[in-house]
């Protein structure tokens, strides 16, 4: 494709978006809440539209797509297990958003350290997603470098592809915080999912319709049999999907937006529409791997399928040209989630936290970190390392550690600081250990190993220390404090 449409699909991309957020401001930010959590006020569709962008990034259709094209079906059931883990929100949901407005939170990790009665506990908390979530953003760039450098045959580099998306996502998260991010997402969001349908609809109707499709895929050894050519294993299988059913709660950049609903209605809503458009953008997403698969086999990168696909003359140019856009979103999108939360726990959980410093000058840390954050990650990424997909369950791996302290909070009175620290410490390196040395403990996946000596570790010093027994009961009493009322109005 010509470099000249991707340039030109780019600018009206980054001028449309550039506008809405500068639309989306109100006012100036003056607290952490109104900048971080857009004054806790988002709106049903907003937050659906959001939660999805965020969530559904470069792992999707460069991501997702890659592994279907190396690994056939089993990508299908590996990420319906992630849509079955967002089921965790029903039980997580409410009681992170009320716990949130109870006791005025703004990260995830604060909630942490407050819950424990320890700011070392709500630091380590926030060091940890730093470290894990890191190679995330960087997983987002590289898409966008693999993207636009693929359908221009590499007129334009990787690097300059890393280069626009980064600043593209600095500017947009600095214009007004969450609340320009939301407003830039919900623009993406249906952007992303309506044009890579319609593009699924073309190749396949190409093909001689569905069961030309279908025919077309028994033709290709393993592609619609699990373990199929043999990439997905038993054991690759548990290791890819471990991370993923708990990332709606392990993921900090997820789990800060349940703060963010203006009402327990507002995020039943949020739920509802992101399972919609995650069924959807999945299917989708698996089609355009095994469309890769069949007119493209012998790629040399598996994570080449959708650039292959859209830089053919399979898709109509200028619609080739808005999934690129959609894609860009998705990855800008990502990228701007992570550096607000990881901006707003250094600065409030690290830094702030220890100093005494106060909510204005947290605010003004936070912004100047969004741009080291980029920066970082930007470096990251032009190490260019394995397929997308499995770089991003790697990462998340890492977060895996943070379940049992997030679980304990809600549901163990006897969880301690002391638990949440060594735990933390101790499972996170193991996990960095593993996977800096590609090690597989009997066959399993770093995340796995890492899960396990999280629980057992947060268990075992959590009973051998003391709890803070009235801020345990005060805390999970305010997490289920309205559904106690209820009760109580009904004669129960």
């Amino acid at each position: 494709m010509d470099s000249a449409w991707v340039w030109i699909g780019i600018g009206l991309y980054f001028l449309v978006a550039t506008c809405a957020a500068l639309l989306s401001r109100s006012g100036t930010a003056e607290d952490m809440a109104d900048y971080f959590l857009g004054g806790r006020r988002m709106g049903g569709f907003l937050s659906a539209m959001s939660y999805s962008a965020t969530t559904y990034s470069a792992f999707m259709m460069i991501g997702l797509a890659g592994l279907t094209y190396a690994g056939g079906i089993g990508a299908l059931g590996f990420e319906l297990l992630y849509l079955c883990g967002v089921t965790l929100v029903l039980i997580f949901g409410p009681r992170f958003w009320r716990v949130g407005r109870r006791f005025g939170y703004v990260t995830p990790s604060e909630m942490i350290g407050h819950r424990y009665a320890s700011r070392s506990a709500g630091a380590v908390a926030a060091i940890a997603s730093f470290v894990f979530l890191l190679p995330y953003a960087a997983v987002q760039l590289t898409g966008a470098g693999y993207l636009v450098s693929g359908m221009t045959n590499g007129a334009i580099s990787f690097t300059t592809g890393t280069a626009v998306v980064c600043f593209a996502a600095i500017v947009f998260a600095m214009v007004a915080g969450l609340r320009s991010v939301v407003w830039t997402d919900a623009l993406q969001s249906v952007i992303m999912v309506l044009s890579a349908t319609l593009v699924v609809i073309i190749v396949i109707h190409q093909m001689g319709g569905l069961g030309g499709f279908l025919g077309a895929l028994e033709d290709q050894p393993g592609a619609l049999t699990v373990p199929g050519e043999g990439y997905f294993t038993l054991s690759t299988f548990i290791a890819l999907s471990l991370p993923w059913i708990f990332f709606s709660i392990s993921n900090p950049q997820v789990s800060q937006r349940l703060f963010t609903p203006g009402s327990l209605k507002d995020m039943r809503r949020m739920l509802i529409g992101f399972l919609v458009f995650g069924f959807i953008y999945t299917f989708v997403s698996v089609f355009w791997g095994f469309a890769a698969r069949v007119h493209f086999p012998d790629l040399e990168a598996a994570d080449g399928a959708t650039p292959a696909l859209l830089g053919s003359g399979l898709v109509p140019t200028p619609l080739a040209i808005i999934v690129m856009i959609g894609i860009l979103a998705a990855c800008v999108s990502t990228i701007d989630s992570i550096m607000l939360t990881l901006s707003s726990m250094i600065s409030r959980d690290v830094v702030g936290a220890r100093r005494g410093l106060s909510d204005r000058i947290q605010l003004a840390a936070g912004k100047a970190v969004i741009p080291v954050v980029a920066g970082l990650a930007y470096w990251f990424a032009q190490l260019q390392l394995d397929l997308i997909a499995v770089l991003s369950v790697s990462a998340s791996a890492g977060l895996l550690v943070m379940v049992p302290p997030i679980i304990g909070a809600f549901f163990w009175k006897r969880g301690t600081a002391w638990g949440v620290i060594s735990s933390v410490v101790l499972a996170g390196s193991l996990v960095l250990g593993l996977e800096y040395t590609g090690t597989m403990l009997l066959g399993q996946g770093s995340g796995v190993w890492g899960l396990a000596l999280a629980v057992l570790v947060f268990i075992g010093v959590s009973l051998a220390t003391s709890a803070p027994a009235e801020r345990a009961e005060e805390f999970i009493t305010a997490a289920r404090a309205p559904l106690r009322r209820r009760l109580v109005s009904q004669g129960r």
